[in-house]
Order: structure tokens, then sequence, then C-alpha cells
């Protein structure tokens, strides 16, 4: 029979791999964030002791180069997730602005149990090309809210259309206005009264609403929103926790909008 080893030896052999373990990562960290150096955690050993632990690590790091690539995918990993809980904490703290603002537009079911918003620029090729896939949801989903964040940053003729799809909305005609500018060409100032007469819209009316001031602070509050929850581009849209920035197609759609409402409810804060 065949002597067993003393079960010390064995509890040495497992404590210096956790030490070899430990100071291979703090390398790679360090090697990350500072340079690749072991200073900072060997200290309390000799000089001899120094060179053998760098020794072992530069060793198993030139037989295990993927470990590196690895460390740093999981670096990115630990990073990106960090990301998302900070921006769902600010999506949560800031979802009576996202959600019930009423000076935004809402397709869909205005009593829907999950709502989706949309940042967008009617001026944004992405955006164009999201408003079928956003029709076709609230058509098949009947308990969809769909928020709408005008979210005029592609120039002048962006800011124009903003303000008229929310003067449109205080004459009933939000939708078939928003739909015009979507399915439209490259628009431009002096196409407005056409379009706006085509759906049915009193111009006159359009025009003195356009003017009114509670509109330019409307667009100028979706732009600190946008701002503090780090959105900058279009078309950008939020589900339950998530920021989801750029075009997305219908069935990733769903799955976000299940998976937001299969978790609990969580009451709105300002």
């Amino acid at each position: 029979m065949t002597p067993s080893k003393p079960q010390g030896a064995v509890r040495f052999k497992l404590n210096r791999r956790k030490v070899l373990v430990t100071l291979i990562l703090g390398l790679l960290l360090q090697f990350v964030h500072a340079g690749f150096s072991t200073s900072a955690f060997t200290q309390g050993f000799t000089e001899e002791q120094k060179k053998s632990m760098e020794k072992i690590i530069q060793d198993y790091l030139l037989k295990n180069p993927t470990i590196i690539r690895d460390a740093l995918d999981a670096l990115r990993l630990q990073e990106e997730e960090q990301k998302q809980k900070e921006v769902a904490k600010r999506i949560r703290s800031r979802s009576r602005d996202l959600q019930n603002d009423p000076s935004a537009p809402v397709l869909g079911n205005p009593n829907g149990d999950v709502t989706v918003v949309e940042f967008f620029d009617y001026n944004c090729g992405y955006c164009k090309r999201s408003f079928p896939v956003l029709k076709a949801l609230i058509e098949s989903d009947r308990s969809i809210r769909l928020v709408m964040k005008e979210f005029a940053i592609l120039g002048p003729n962006s800011v124009t259309m903003a303000k008229a799809a929310l003067a449109a909305k205080r004459q009933g005609k939000y939708l078939e206005l928003h739909e015009a500018f979507m399915l439209g060409d490259q628009f431009e100032e002096k196409m407005l009264e056409g379009i706006t007469k085509k759906v049915g819209l009193d111009y006159q009316k359009l025009l003195e609403d356009m003017k009114d001031p509670g509109i330019a602070q409307s667009l100028q509050k979706n732009y600190q929103l946008a701002e503090d929850l780090g959105i900058n581009g279009t078309p950008a849209f939020i589900i339950g926790d998530n920021l989801v920035p750029g075009a997305i197609g219908l069935d990733a759609l769903k799955k976000l909008i299940s998976d937001a409402r299969s978790k609990p409810k969580t009451p709105s804060r300002q």
C-alpha cells in the first residue's frame, strides 16, 4: 500500500497554489492599470523570494499566454456589468420622468403593463428603420406603452419637426404626423405646411403652438434626461432597467419586454 501524504503537505501545496493564483491575478490587474510589476503584491518578502515569485509567474504566463487575454476579457465583462448596474440605478431614479411625463406622447396602450421609452430624431436613418418595428410591436402586443422622447440632435430641421410633432399632440394628431415624418423623405421647413395639412392638422394653430415655451421646455427636459442617462445618440430604448442604444429587431425587443414582465415592479421615483 502506498503511504498517504501527510495532511500538512497537502495544505502547503494548496496554499502555495492559492498564493500563486492570487499573485498572477494581481499581476495581471496591475499590468492592465499600472504596468508589469509585482511590487504591490510582494511586500514583506525578501529580494530572493520576490525574484523567485516573479520567475514563477513569468514562466507560467509564458507557458499559458492566453490567460492574459482571458483576464482582460473578464475585466471588461466586470466593468460592463458594473456599468449596467449604474445605468439601471439611474433609470430607476428617473423612472417618473421617463415613463410619466405628461408632455411626452404615448403610443400603444396608455395603461399597458410594460413601458418602452424611445429617444429618437426624425432625421436619424436608424430611427426611421425602427419605426415599422415599433409599429409592429404595439400592434402585436396590446399591453405595451410606447413613450416617445423627442430628442432632436441632428440640426435645426430636427428641432422644427420635434416641435411640430409635440404641437400636433395638442390637436390629437401626434401619431399621424409622427408617421408622416418617419416615412417621409428628407425634410425641409418649407414642406411643413403641406405635410401637416395632409394629415388633417390646423396649420396656423400648429404654428402658434410650436412657439409655446412649454414645447421648448419639453425638448430641453429630454436633452437633460438623456444626458443624465448617458444617451448621446439615436435611437435609444429603455425597457425595464435596460438601456439599449441603436436600432433593435422585433425579436430582441420582445425578449427584453418578456424579461421586464417577469421582474417585480418597483415604485417610480423622481
